[in-house]
């Protein structure tokens, strides 16, 4: 069992920026993948950023050159860096934990508004 926090969400103007954390229960290196989804209002839940446990990175068109994820494996913890924020940013942020078994594990989620 894997549980995960996120941490981080907030009200920014555009153009702002956040940055989200999600702590992991257990070691991260029983993990395969991290990702970083969001929801907005009315819309389904998209995979906008992936850490894989050898590094490899993976954005969504909308956010690549803004957006930027990383790890602390020490901390157990996965930050999405979110810079030059948009309104349409504006969604509830999850991240998700892939473990080596093929479970997903997701957390509670972070509301992010982009708004003047």
């Amino acid at each position: 069992q894997v549980q995960l926090a996120e941490s981080g969400g907030g009200l920014v103007r555009p153009g702002g920026s956040l940055r989200l954390s999600c702590a992991v229960s257990r070691s991260i290196s029983i993990i395969a993948a991290m990702d970083w989804y969001r929801q907005a209002p009315g819309k389904q839940r998209e995979l906008i950023a992936t850490i894989t446990r050898d590094g490899s990175m993976f954005y969504a068109a909308p956010v690549k050159g803004r957006f930027t994820i990383s790890r602390e494996n020490a901390q157990r913890t996965v930050h999405l860096q979110m810079n030059s924020l948009k309104p349409e940013d504006t969604a509830v942020y999850y991240c998700k934990a892939v473990t080596d078994d093929g479970h997903d594990y997701w957390g509670q989620g972070t509301q992010v508004t982009v708004s003047s």
